[in-house]
């Protein structure tokens, strides 16, 4: 289920992604402002005191925390005078045309002249956001909520500030403000812009479950457009709803059979139910239908992913090698399929496929850290330390970076390179502590004979996975350590619980005798020696 939830999420974001930067609204003209926001009343200036922060005021709420009416202004809208109107034509045309200094001097005149009507606030933040004036379009946008509160184009535009500023708490706040206003306010373009900024916030925070709502929404409005039915099933599905999601999936794939996405999507579903086979069979039925060699590839990698899962690496194998032939051009699937090999011991198909997936795209630091990684298992110490030297110059994440930084040490251990190994063992290390990191950056330690260090971090390898090989290589660090009584427990703990270990027996015989206790010395190494270790029989004469 992490697998498929991790694969839902990526394909969401990717999404997210395409619609994430949002522009600013202006309905300035089309909503017909001027005469929707009228009021009677004397002119004059407001008379709450406007906060000069870039924060939102709540849309219905004045800066003071008193509640207003939706549909009333926090203050007296003044109505503008014929002039006034024809000068606000002007700044709309200075606005429009590009010309954004005389636009910003004219709607500055406006709000001068009035500054109780809405419509001058409005344009002039369109005008300074135009010009980057984030800060000043924010305060003259709260002006446009206290005026006209039961408008969406306030808050929305808001969001838009907060979005580019990364204030996505605040940006998903007034989004879903500016939805709850759009009812009768907005023509279907309008609405779908709003909703699919809330719906980009919404999929940031992983909300799925109102992701749904708001992508049920813009189905509603547009009930022909697919992209947005795959999106809500995908929303559904990651919200725990898979098997409620399964309907919108099938009617998409009616009516585009060939949608990849969508077959994976169903696939994913049926895992995400237990129902691997079924995931299978509905991918089988899929890859009969994608016309495309790459369609096809990624069906048959996404098999091979669920047949890994089920246990039967041998048929992955298979499914990733498939995938392969019908696109001979992607390098992850030759990667997959050096993962699976790998996976089953299979080193030189291992080998042959990362080898593939690095001429592909020699560029992947993941790839090259790999490709390292099956040549260490194969003994090919000098290539594999070339391979993770390269992978490190590719700009490889930190997982990729650690592991590369490990191969780098083991081979360079391998080549009695010790000081190289340490170096790279402890970077390694530090980026993401591991017990065989820590075993062998222990073993390297103690070949350049710093058993103190040797011993540390043979002790650090043990706590994170108390293998006997980590124990056994721990005591002996310990007896080079000259910490006799500590080597003594840590051996004795594994003849305890191994009692044909004859390295233990040897090593612990050892540690008894430092402390001059002859006769169990003598005991402990005669059972090493019973149990074939030569030097135990050595120590004896």
């Amino acid at each position: 289920m992490t697998h498929t939830r991790s694969v839902l999420l990526a394909l969401t974001l990717a999404l997210m992604s395409q619609g994430a930067a949002q522009t600013m609204l202006d309905t300035s003209a089309a909503i017909g402002i001027q005469n929707t926001l009228m009021n009677t009343g004397t002119p004059g200036m407001p008379s709450v005191n406007l906060p000069a922060t870039q924060g939102a005021a709540t849309p219905g709420t004045t800066s003071s925390g008193t509640t207003a009416s939706p549909a009333t202004p926090a203050v007296t809208v003044t109505p503008l005078t014929d002039d006034q109107q024809a000068l606000l034509a002007q700044a709309r045309a200075a606005y429009q045309g590009g010309n954004l200094a005389q636009a910003r001097g004219l709607y500055e005149t406006l709000v001068t002249q009035n500054y109780t009507n809405p419509a001058p606030h409005f344009g002039l933040a369109l005008t300074l956001f135009a010009q980057n004036d984030d800060k000043g379009a924010a305060f003259e946008l709260q002006q446009f909520i206290a005026l006209a509160p039961d408008r969406f184009e306030g808050p929305y535009n808001l969001g838009v500030i907060a979005s580019r500023a990364g204030r996505h708490d605040e940006a998903l706040t007034l989004y879903t403000q500016a939805a709850g206003l759009l009812k009768d306010q907005a023509g279907p373009a309008a609405q779908r812009q709003v909703l699919e900024a809330l719906a980009a916030e919404q999929t940031r925070k992983a909300d799925f479950t109102a992701l749904g709502t708001t992508l049920a929404a813009i189905a509603t409005l547009d009930p022909q457009d697919l992209d947005v039915q795959y999106r809500l099933a995908q929303a559904r599905t990651l919200s725990g709803q898979g098997a409620a999601a399964l309907p919108g999936v099938y009617a998409l794939l009616q009516r585009a059979p060939e949608r990849v996405d969508a077959a994976l999507l169903l696939s994913d579903i049926y895992v995400a139910q237990g129902l691997p086979d079924r995931a299978l069979r509905e991918l089988d039925a899929a890859t009969s239908r994608v016309q495309t060699g790459a369609g096809r590839a990624a069906l048959l990698l996404r098999k091979a992913t669920v047949l890994a899962q089920t246990g039967d690496t041998r048929a992955a194998v298979f499914a990733a090698q498939a995938a392969t032939r019908e696109d001979p051009q992607n390098a992850a699937a030759f990667a997959r399929e050096g993962e699976l090999r790998a996976g089953r011991n299979d080193r030189p198909g291992a080998l042959t496929a990362y080898l593939n997936a690095v001429k592909l795209d020699p560029q992947s630091a993941a790839y090259r850290a790999a490709l390292a990684g099956v040549r260490l298992t194969l003994g090919q110490n000098a290539q594999a330390q070339a391979d993770a030297a390269r992978a490190l110059t590719l700009r490889p994440d930190d997982t990729t970076l650690a592991r590369a930084l490990f191969v780098q040490g083991v081979a360079a251990y391998r080549q009695g390179q010790y000081a190289q190994a340490r170096a790279a063992l402890t970077s390694s290390q530090t980026r993401t502590p591991s017990a065989e990191t820590a075993l062998w950056l222990g073993l390297s330690a103690y070949a350049a004979r710093d058993y103190a260090a040797a011993a540390t971090a043979l002790a650090d390898s043990v706590k994170l996975d108390p293998t006997p090989t980590a124990r056994v290589n721990l005591g002996s660090a310990l007896l080079a350590s000259a910490r006799y009584a500590e080597a003594e427990a840590v051996l004795r703990g594994l003849v305890s619980e191994n009692p044909k270990n004859a390295e233990a027996w040897y090593l612990l015989g050892l540690a008894q005798r430092a402390q001059a206790r002859d006769t169990d010395a003598r005991t402990s190494l005669k059972t090493a020696a019973t149990l074939g270790n030569t030097r135990a029989r050595e120590a004896l004469k």
